[in-house]
């Protein structure tokens, strides 16, 4: 029987991914990952929304201190052992949590307790760790949003939004009362709620300077504070010694070319925009005279980059499209969220050794890039790319342990996918994990990509791979891999054409060669989709892609379809032997339960089998088949429940023998085959640190027999991006 090679070469390829930068640089890796909702007080209803939003740390670094909005508490989490996290129990706040800082033994945290947006009022709740207890309130006469301490824990800096009803005027600013910039002195005892300061900062921008909204505050060494005016397109910096203004200034716009623009489910990277406001969020200083922003463009913008500014307004660096370009060039571009495309949120800056890093999170790609700074008028250089949980939120640097956290705020438990995390990595000489994949430059931009769900291998080139990508895009592509490089390259695209035009509403599930040297592919369709409905499909395509042929389903298989179609595609035999076999993920209305269909079509006679391929049965969900791939005497299969994280329990490899077996005729009983279990993929998907990926649904056999297997990851829609490309060694064919 195939068996899988050693579990430690397997985990060691993981960690095989070479730095975007440098390989002598230090790297980050992922090291653990805590899932939100065991941090639950014993009394709370775990089905709830929970969430780590803004993260911090104690002084010590052993002990993070998350704001949970919804469950209107904040949460401790023990890291004295990074790579196992615990539970350490949660504070109880009257209103929902925006932003937290620790000083001393104390948690500083702004609470919401608006009654409406045109009512904004909070708190600020000074909480004793030890005790976990609230031991003050300081009433903040406004919606508090970011919090920020200064280096040596003598200020406190509140930005007071007082945000804008996004229902009204289609969210148009002005939108009165006006928010507001807070200052307290921190003392031994802790702060004086009677000398709160205020800095006014009405009347500064150009837009709406009569409603300033507040949103991300950060103060430097020499106690300045410097906060971003999000929908006012604006930038203050103040003094907290004295409570004045400074220096302001418009954080100006972008002109962007070579973006994408539509939202079509196509990545196009040829639209333009142009004075496109940069519209910053998060906002963190390099040093005395620079700071960062992370250019969110989350009204009338768009921005997608970060920039650079010094204090005196001048831009230093600008980003552009090159955060864009890699969230593409990884497969995290989040294409319906185009029109404002990756959305960078966070912003952090530390000093790890020698190397002084910015941190810039994107909320829709689910990506941090680290960069190292290289001083003054110069750009930093991308080192890497982090991959964690759904829309990071929070960036935490922890230098003096030589770890970076990430706080990801989407809690998507009640659609059965991924809830809340906390992802933890630590900065080492080992190289980076991640990504396991990405794609080359064509004419100066980088393929786009994103779900790849199925593949195949060349019939004699080892290493060199092709695959299709679903409907997550709407059209039909074959890439081209080249999985002898690390991380695996994708090297060529070529688009499924008819008629000399893209073919659309394809949904390429499988791809297995054909004897004239192109591709059958495999697409699902969906008959029971209310709009544009499809029927699963056989494509044959050329090596260009042009379309040779497509063979509908014959009508005693079509009256039976559901919208768990055609997975998986591979070909046996040649000449009039030949034969294409299709797996079909789940049972039909006429199939057995526990069993799907394996079919078999003959593109001599034009003729249809099947025979009934045995599942298991699933703790929770479902399970079905994801792949086919012939090899000499059988077929391996994948395997798979739709579970994701701690509740996925199938995610493996199965071989079918075809020794005997003859696909029946349709319309009657169907054989049973039998089939052995291969190899157990989920101890791979565990290795990488972050939660189980749902969807592993590529495998490929190349002709030096070495397998590899490759997750989809949904387009990035309601998923976090990350794909892991597994490399599974040699394989043994069964005899």
């Amino acid at each position: 029987m195939l068996k899988p090679i050693l579990r430690g070469a397997l985990a060691a390829s993981l960690l095989a991914g070479t730095a975007l930068a440098s390989n002598a640089a230090e790297m980050f890796n992922r090291i653990s990952t805590f899932h939100v909702v065991d941090n639950l007080p014993g009394d709370a209803d775990a089905a709830k929304e929970t969430v780590a939003e803004i993260i911090t740390a104690t002084e010590d670094g052993q002990t993070l201190v998350y704001t949970d909005s919804p469950g209107q508490r904040i949460g401790l989490i023990d890291i004295t052992d990074p790579k196992a996290p615990k539970h350490a129990g949660t504070v109880a706040l009257d209103g929902e949590p925006t932003s937290t800082v620790v000083i001393g033994g104390r948690a500083y945290v702004g609470v919401v307790t608006s009654k409406s947006k045109s009512e904004p009022s909070g708190h600020l709740a000074v909480i004793d760790l030890a005790s976990k207890t609230v031991k003050a309130t300081c009433d903040l006469a406004g919606q508090p949003d970011s919090l920020a301490r200064s280096p040596d824990g003598k200020f406190l800096a509140i930005a007071i939004e007082n945000e804008r009803d996004e229902d009204i005027h289609d969210g148009a600013i002005p939108q009165l009362p006006g928010g507001s910039l807070l200052s307290f002195a921190v003392g031994a005892d802790g702060v004086d709620c009677a000398a709160k300061a205020t800095i006014d900062v009405a009347g500064l921008a150009a837009i709406a300077p009569e409603d300033p909204e507040p949103e991300f505050v950060d103060i430097n060494d020499q106690n300045q504070v410097v906060l971003t005016l999000q929908e006012n397109n604006h930038i203050v910096i103040a003094d907290l010694a004295t409570g004045k203004v400074v220096n302001h200034f418009s954080a100006g716009a972008v002109d962007l070319d070579g973006i994408d623009v539509k939202k079509d489910g196509v990545i196009d990277l040829s639209g333009k925009m142009e004075k496109v406001a940069r519209e910053p969020d998060g906002v963190q200083w390099i040093d005395a005279e620079r700071f960062v922003t992370a250019n969110e463009g989350d009204w009338k913008g768009g921005s997608r980059g970060f920039t650079i500014f010094r204090t005196d307004g001048t831009v230093d660096y600008e980003s552009g499209t090159a955060l864009e370009y890699e969230t593409a060039r990884l497969g995290h571009y989040p294409e319906k969220r185009n029109k404002k495309g990756n959305e960078p949120e966070g912003a952090e800056v530390a000093s790890f050794g020698d190397d002084h890093l910015i941190f810039v999170g994107s909320e829709r790609a689910s990506l941090v890039g680290v960069y190292k700074d290289e001083g003054a008028g110069k750009a930093p250089t991308l080192l890497q790319a982090l991959p964690g949980g759904i829309g990071p939120e929070g960036l935490l640097a922890i230098p003096a342990r030589k770890l970076f956290v990430t706080a990801s705020e989407n809690d998507l438990r009640e659609d059965g996918l991924i809830g809340s995390v906390v992802t933890i990595y630590e900065r080492s000489d080992a190289p980076a994990a991640y990504p396991t994949i990405t794609s080359a430059d064509k004419d100066g931009k980088p393929i786009a990509w994103a779900a790849l769900s199925g593949t195949v291998a060349d019939a004699r080139e080892a290493g060199k791979l092709y695959a299709v990508i679903d409907s997550a895009q709407s059209i039909g592509r074959i890439l081209t891999i080249d999985a002898t490089n690390t991380p695996a390259l994708i090297t060529e695209e070529i688009t499924v054409t008819k008629d000399g035009k893209p073919v659309e509403k394809l949904d390429l599930e499988g791809i297995a060669l054909s004897s004239d040297g192109g591709f059958w592919l495999a697409s699902e369709g969906n008959p029971e989709r209310e709009k544009n409905k499809t029927q699963s499909s056989l494509v044959r395509v050329d090596a260009k892609g042009v379309v040779q042929e497509e063979i509908a389903l014959p009508e005693a298989l079509a009256a039976h379809a559901t919208r768990f179609g055609f997975e998986g595609v591979t070909v046996t035999g040649s000449g009039a032997d030949e034969t294409v076999w299709v797996a079909v993920q789940r049972e039909w209305k006429d199939d057995p339960k526990g069993f799907t269909k394996l079919l078999a079509y003959k593109p001599a006679s034009k003729e249809w089998g099947a025979v009934h391929y045995p599942l298991d049965k699933a703790e929770k969900g479902w399970v079905g088949l994801s792949e086919l791939t012939a090899v000499p005497g059988g077929l391996v299969a994948i395997e798979r429940d739709n579970q994701i994280g701690r509740d996925a329990k199938i995610k493996k490899l199965t071989f079918v023998s075809l020794d005997g077996v003859t696909a029946a005729p349709l319309g009657g009983e169907l054989p049973k085959v039998a089939k052995q279990d291969l190899t157990d993929l989920l101890p791979l998907l565990q290795a990488t640190n972050g939660y189980v990926l749902d969807k592993i649904e590529s495998f490929a056999l190349d002709a030096a027999g070495n397998g590899y297997a490759i997750t989809d990851n949904d387009g990035v829609d309601d998923h976090s991006g990350e794909t892991q490309f597994l490399r599974l060694g040699k394989i043994a064919v069964p005899k």
